[in-house]
């Protein structure tokens, strides 16, 4: 049970005792009662556990007519059909060098072919960067854009049933008065949800040359699309090496399931003035991890030692990017609005001496 001292009577703010004749916590004071199982805790701790990624590695004529490439500046392996010319590497423009074929390392099970083709994803470029005059202009550069590359980025998909069970203390409120005084009264509740939720298809990147948030803002992707892998889809594009191990992101896909069960959860507690999350637990079974690749355009730029990445889905189109300020652009624009600024006041003096 928890530390009665620690609670206060919200009639008069007094500290609770529990009283042994009513098995209930009440004032000393204004003898205000409270049933004990609002102040009873239960221990809860999640059991979020995952089986590990299964399924095949590259085996001897698997990987016939792909490549793997290395860049020695970032470390990014890449693999792509034998057609595919090694020129720079996607995450850091760097030069990549072709070190042999694949093997040992897990195949993907499914792959996400792409839908929009580097035409769509130059137009969307451009249409980001249009318009903006104080962006540098290697960043409006046709031939810079022209280097956006499709990228196969890999993930790790997860499934599961989620059974969760959380409690809450809520309050409710009501305020009369008569002719002398004004009166308030709280009355406590403890309130407990519990249920089960399926998750399907809930993905976590499982490349680290890719910012995680980047990833996120251009989900979702349409799993329905997903066809088993084939090295054929390769043709014409990069792949990505996946080196987050899928029990790297544990923590990351618990927190997004944790949090998707809690605020299911919470939708569902209304009526009250007050709210508040006393314990919660969730626990996972029916788990399955696979590993995916989700089609993505990407570019990245390095501008001044800060480095700029564009990102599009390449099924659905929708597109990030952070873009920069040209400060020489800037103060050019802002003198000149200035010195307009200046003439048009200047004139305006002028007319006003001759009125």
């Amino acid at each position: 049970m928890a530390e009665l001292n620690k609670y206060k009577c919200p009639a008069c703010s007094a500290s609770l005792e529990f009283d042994a004749s009513s098995q209930n916590i009440k004032c000393p004071y204004c003898d205000t009662e409270f049933d004990i199982s609002v102040f009873q805790t239960e221990e809860s701790h999640d059991e979020m556990n995952w089986d590990s990624a299964s399924g095949a590695k590259w085996e001897d004529g698997d990987g016939d007519g792909v490549s793997a490439y290395v860049c020695q500046s970032c470390g990014g392996e890449i693999i792509s059909d034998g057609n595919t010319a090694a020129t720079k590497c996607p995450f850091c423009d760097s030069p990549i060098v072709m070190t042999g074929r694949l093997s040992g390392d897990l195949k993907p099970d499914l792959v996400i072919p792409f839908k929009l083709d580097k035409k769509a994803a130059k137009a969307a470029l451009l249409r980001h960067v249009s318009g903006k005059k104080l962006v540098p202009k290697v960043f409006r550069d046709e031939n810079r854009i022209d280097e956006i590359r499709g990228i196969y980025v890999p993930f790790w998909i997860h499934n599961a049933d989620a059974n969760g069970h959380i409690n809450y203390r809520t309050t409710r409120v009501r305020h009369w008065s008569d002719s002398r005084y004004n009166y308030t009264e709280t009355t406590h509740y403890r309130v407990t949800r519990g249920g089960s939720m399926r998750f399907e298809h809930v993905p976590i990147d499982a490349s680290s040359k890719i910012a995680n948030d980047i990833m996120e803002s251009i989900e979702p992707f349409d799993f329905s699309e997903a066809v088993d892998f084939e090295t054929a889809y390769l043709a014409g594009y990069l792949a990505d090496k996946y080196d987050v191990e899928a029990d790297v992101c544990r923590e990351r896909i618990n927190q997004r399931v944790k949090r998707s069960v809690e605020d299911t959860f919470r939708q569902t507690v209304n009526g009250y003035a007050t709210v508040t999350t006393e314990s919660s637990s969730v626990s996972l079974e029916n788990t399955e991890v696979k590993y995916v690749l989700y089609p993505v355009w990407l570019l990245n730029t390095t501008w001044n030692g800060n480095r700029y990445t564009f990102a599009m889905n390449g099924q659905t189109g929708k597109f990030v990017g952070n873009l920069p300020l040209d400060k020489g652009a800037w103060w050019r624009w802002f003198l000149g609005v200035s010195g307009i600024t200046a003439a048009i006041a200047s004139l305006i003096s002028v007319a006003l001496y001759f009125i």
